[in-house]
């Protein structure tokens, strides 16, 4: 398992090939890239915050909590904090297991988790400078994983 946050872009391809290089362990390899979007046209950028240290630690234990519970192989999430464009790259989640529904399962489970509930601040640059909430969908889309979050 690798837990990454970082000021560095992400590559994703890197990021892929190496998550995916000579696996012969799994059926399914499952990865998500998230992008951070202008918010048409109004958003100059996004400013994430974390702790050092507690954020990798509490996204480690849900990840640990997405291998058990999705029977994955192994796990891979780099979140970027700093200042973050429009069209950047913001996550990477990479999933594997013998099975293609766990593995795009353990993804969908981790990338909800990141969005409500991850310990990252999230401010938008250009429209009115606000702190970003989960949205209403986000916490939906969430729920249905249960209280575990």
């Amino acid at each position: 398992m690798d837990v990454r946050v970082q000021s560095d872009p992400i590559d994703v391809g890197a990021e892929t090939a190496r998550f995916s290089a000579g696996r012969t362990d799994v059926g399914a390899v499952v990865t998500f890239t998230g992008l951070c979007r202008d918010e048409g046209g109004r958003l100059t950028a996004l400013h994430i915050e974390h702790y050092p240290g507690m954020a990798e630690d509490e996204i480690t234990r849900v990840a640990d909590e997405a291998r058990e519970r999705f029977s994955v192989v192994d796990v891979t999430v780099v979140h970027r904090f700093g200042r973050i464009r429009p069209g950047e790259t913001i996550v990477f989640v990479a999933t594997a297991s013998a099975h293609r529904g766990d593995a795009f399962a353990a993804a969908g489970f981790m990338m909800d988790y990141l969005k409500t509930r991850a310990p990252f601040w999230k401010k938008e640059e250009g429209a009115d400078g606000a702190w970003v909430a989960a949205s209403d969908r986000d916490e939906g889309a969430a729920a249905r994983w249960s209280e575990e979050l």
